[in-house]
């Protein structure tokens, strides 16, 4: 199983991009509170984003469920890694329908796991 649920707030604004393939990405830096009552900041990737997150700015407080990815790329000779969130789907805490949507969503994911779980430990 991989599932990520976030909730935290934007440390900078939304950035939109167009991949070679013509398709829209949004990269958003979401701050979350860490062990410790430190601060860390999560990369995450938006493909074909909505105008909502589009319109995201620094400060804004977000729910993100998505999964967690290793990505690898060329940076002019090095070889370079970056680990992020792809998200299924970004709410902010106001838009109360659409954030419970986003959060059952996790929640059949994890049912779905636990259902599983016996059956691997046969």
């Amino acid at each position: 199983m991989n599932l990520a649920v976030l909730t935290g707030r934007l440390s900078r604004p939304a950035e939109h991009r167009t991949l070679p393939s013509g398709d829209p990405v949004a990269y958003l830096d979401v701050t979350v509170a860490g062990p410790g009552g430190k601060h860390e900041t999560v990369n995450v990737a938006v493909y074909s984003p909505p105008a909502s997150t589009l319109s995201l700015d620094e400060g804004d407080e977000v729910i993100v469920v998505g999964r967690v990815r290793r990505r690898f790329y060329r940076s002019g000779v090095r070889l370079e890694g970056r680990t992020e969130v792809v998200a299924e789907g970004v709410a902010r805490p106001r838009q109360a329908r659409k954030a419970a949507s986003l959060l059952e969503r996790a929640r059949e994911v994890l049912d779905e796991a636990e259902s599983l779980a016996p059956a691997a430990r046969r």
